[in-house]
């Protein structure tokens, strides 16, 4: 479960927090009933208060039926208000993650398969507000909500929710419009099928009565080269250390700047999925914090946001720790951090520094820099200094995993070798001694000028839960793209020829094992087209024709 969280301006007042829970839900509904749509994009909307007594509290949950267990209402009122350590002042806006605590989920998450089906692999399990990774968009949404909030109070949130209630359901590939509080945002949801490059949404036709739009280029890329600027230096040893699912501690001066770095290393794997746990602001009064800071065993493979020195200590035993000092917003570039040893992480006010043990395997592209810091002197806009270093890590990242992909592919069996009437082969087994003498005639030194110990980079990222993520969701497109096959070689067989010399146990055999078929397919788990799925759907009635009567009522039963 993760959380935006925007506090109010008041010294004592409240946070605004838009949640959804992936940990508990509101009593089952059908679509007819008020709020199906807006569970499509938040679970509820959470106010929590400062009791100078009583400490933090949820003051309001809307809707007022939407169900928290206590460990999550626990959770949410603590992690909702900066550490004392923090020193924000003002108005500010970050997000936290938590593991679900039980319950049910809403109407419309019940089945993700559909959203996730067509949803970059990147982007399957972010959880951002909502279930649904849009971390511009509820920032945006949020940004408009609070301040109203903190004037009008209950009425301007019911009002709210009943708009995002109207809004269309997130479907990847569609621009929508999504009108709140006089103004109309207009999102592109991202795709599987997109080029990954950043781009904005297509204008789409309006309503006369509805205002021209705030176009977001994207509902959930982070600004990039404003989160990373003070590591420039060493965004690529963060990259290996990310490729690796390596235990890293980021210790921010705020909130903020700890849950933007965590979300903008977690993104920069693009396109391969983050397989790891991250955490983008974590306190000590986490209900996980026992458990993640334990030295009873190796650390977790999580990204840990953090504001407290406290965590220095106790996480001392962690491998790598980036502290990150207070932001400047100057057109230079902030003094980068330097690289340190995990020994000199002993006081509660160690400098800034990326303190870790770990020698990165690639060579440090020192171009990549020199453009950066050209663009910093012919004052480049942002976004461009952000697209272009969004591209080098998409680049790197793609020449890292295209050999594996290769590789992969090679272990397909020939669809000469598929034949309708026999199981269909194995998918070879995946040998990293194969691919690793694979990759002197076929690696990434085809597309990537890097030079380094790119073989060594390889070994341990086969240790790495990435690589087991990776090559499962892989296998099982593979196994599924083979049952496609060998479906569609049945459909092309003669049926009728094959039914000649067969018992009729044969015949019932092959009746269920194609109505298994058929419904797997049916339920967007094989890639098959529908006029396959027709022609299944025969051979099944002309098989079953073909039985004597007594077996034709047991197979269709009225």
């Amino acid at each position: 479960m993760e959380v935006l969280v925007g506090p109010g301006p008041r010294q004592a007042g409240g946070g605004l927090g838009a949640a959804r829970s992936t940990s508990s839900g509101r009593a089952a509904r059908t679509t007819e009933v008020p709020w199906a749509r807006f569970s499509a994009w938040l679970e509820c909307v959470c106010v929590v208060t400062f009791d100078l007594e009583l400490g933090q509290a949820l003051e309001l949950v809307y809707p007022s039926d939407f169900r928290l267990t206590d460990k999550e209402k626990s959770n949410i009122c603590y992690l909702a208000f900066p550490d004392s350590h923090s020193g924000c002042l003002g108005d500010t806006q970050f997000s936290f993650r938590m593991r679900q605590c039980g319950g049910q989920k809403s109407l419309w998450h019940v089945d993700d398969r559909s959203y996730n089906s067509k949803a970059p692999l990147a982007l399957q399990s972010l959880v951002l507000v909502s279930r649904l990774p849009f971390v511009r968009l509820f920032q945006s949404l949020l940004s408009l909500i609070a301040p109203e909030y903190f004037e009008k109070l209950a009425p301007c949130l019911e009002a709210v929710c009943n708009e995002i209630d109207q809004w269309p359901a997130p479907v990847p590939g569609q621009t929508l419009n999504l009108p709140v509080m006089g103004v109309v945002i207009q999102v592109r949801i991202p795709s599987r099928v997109d080029k990954l490059e950043s781009s904005p949404p297509k204008q789409c036709d309006q309503e006369n009565l509805l205002p021209a739009p705030v176009v977001l280029t994207s509902v959930h890329e982070l600004d990039l080269f404003r989160c990373f600027r003070p590591v420039l230096t060493h965004v690529q040893t963060l990259w290996e250390l990310m490729l690796l699912g390596e235990p890293l501690v980021v210790l921010a001066p705020s909130p903020d700047v700890s849950s933007e770095l965590v979300l903008a290393l977690t993104s920069c794997l693009q396109p391969l999925k983050f397989c790891c746990d991250f955490r983008p602001y974590f306190t000590i009064h986490d209900s996980e914090f026992k458990e993640l800071t334990t030295r009873t065993q190796a650390p977790p493979n999580v990204v840990l946001g953090v504001t407290n020195p406290f965590f220095i200590k106790t996480l001392q035993h962690w491998p790598h720790v980036l502290r990150i000092g207070e932001p400047k917003m100057s057109g230079d570039l902030p003094k980068q951090v330097k690289l340190k040893k995990p020994s000199r992480l002993k006081t509660l006010d160690t400098k800034p520094g990326l303190y870790t043990s770990y020698t990165a395997h690639l060579h440090r592209d020192k171009a990549l820099l020199k453009r950066l810091l050209k663009g910093i002197q012919k004052k480049r806009p942002w976004d461009v200094q952000s697209a272009l270093l969004r591209r080098y890590l998409l680049e790197l990242t793609q020449s890292f995993i295209i050999p594996l992909e290769h590789y992969m592919a090679s272990l397909m069996p020939l669809q000469k070798n598929i034949t309708p009437w026999k199981s269909p082969p194995q998918i070879c087994p995946f040998r990293q001694d194969d691919f690793l003498q694979s990759l002197e005639h076929a690696g990434p030194q085809l597309t990537c000028i890097l030079k380094g110990d790119w073989l060594g980079l390889y070994r341990r990222f086969f240790k790495s839960p990435h690589f087991d993520g990776w090559y499962r969701q892989r296998h099982k497109e593979m196994a599924q793209k083979l049952e496609a096959l060998h479906l569609e070689a049945i459909c092309e067989a003669n049926i009728e020829a094959w039914m000649k010399d067969k018992s009729e146990v044969e015949v019932v055999d092959l009746v269920l094992k194609l109505r298994e078929k058929l419904v797997r397919a049916q339920g967007h788990q094989l890639p098959v087209k529908e006029v396959t799925l027709q022609r299944v759907q025969l051979y099944i009635d002309t098989v079953i024709g073909s039985l004597p009567k007594d077996l034709q009522a047991v197979l269709c039963p009225p």
